[in-house]
């Protein structure tokens, strides 16, 4: 199972309008808490190459650590709930920092206090 924080690669099945789809990289945004006890669905933000500097996305910088080839925006926008059996491999990991600006953006988008 994923942890909190992993870059992984997805398949998504065929996009209906601007949602992401077919094999994509996303972040795991689930809390660990929740992951530990093995849910049946997780929640991701999709990755893209294609930075447009939307307040709702953040720039994810490739490292070791992440496993990214090139600067990837994560898209809270796209936020989405997935069978963990959509996941086909791990990359890395974000780390604390950038999952806690993504969680901070997915609150912001859902009106969270």
């Amino acid at each position: 199972m994923a942890t909190s924080g992993d870059v992984v690669d997805l398949e998504l099945g065929t996009p209906k309008g601007r949602e992401a789809g077919f094999r994509h990289p996303a972040v795991v945004v689930t809390a660990q808490r929740i992951l530990d006890a093995g849910p049946a669905v997780v929640h991701v933000v999709p990755l893209t190459s294609t930075i447009r500097s939307f307040h709702s996305e953040i720039v994810v910088e490739p490292d070791l650590a992440n496993g990214l080839d090139a600067s990837s925006a994560a898209q809270c926008q796209h936020i989405r709930v997935i069978s963990p059996s959509r996941i086909t491999a791990v990359r890395g990991n974000v780390g604390v920092e950038v999952l806690a600006q993504l969680r901070e953006t997915i609150a912001v988008i859902l009106d969270l206090p």
